[in-house]
């Protein structure tokens, strides 16, 4: 009954709270949001969400324009702005993504068009430069 894309298309949020933006809708101003965020329609403003597992997905037809923060970034349709996508990030076969795209993991399916810059970044950790540089010599000697 489902297929195996549909699964793929949402990343373990079970029981979250979901926010949807249905197409014809159109919102202006900074959105900041917990869980689920699904786009259909439009927003002008930034989207943020800080809450570990949230999600933002840009559907087919979903427009954003503004950057958009979230650990968790799946793109169907166009974003206009960069993108922080402080876990996982995958664009669609109909992703556009004008703007820079900064990403923990990354997947990008045929026909994606990004018109920006690919930034790999690791999540920070809790071992200093320095400490690192130290076990580096020690394991040398």
């Amino acid at each position: 009954m489902f297929s195996k894309n549909a699964s793929q298309d949402s990343i373990k949020t079970q029981g979250e709270p979901t926010t949807l933006i249905a197409e014809g809708s159109k919102i202006t101003g900074d959105l900041i949001f917990n869980g689920n965020l699904e786009i259909q329609g439009s927003i002008v403003g930034k989207i943020i969400s800080d809450d570990d597992n949230s999600q933002v997905r840009v559907l087919h037809g979903g427009s954003v324009l503004g950057s958009v923060s979230a650990p968790n970034v799946i793109i169907n349709g166009h974003i206009k702005g960069d993108i922080f996508a402080l876990k996982h990030a995958r664009l669609a076969s109909q992703a556009v993504v004008e703007g820079n795209l900064y990403y923990n993991t990354l997947e990008i399916e045929r026909g994606a068009h990004v018109a920006g810059n690919l930034v790999h970044e690791l999540p920070a950790t809790n071992v200093s430069v320095l400490a690192q540089d130290d076990i580096s010599k020690n394991s040398k000697a």
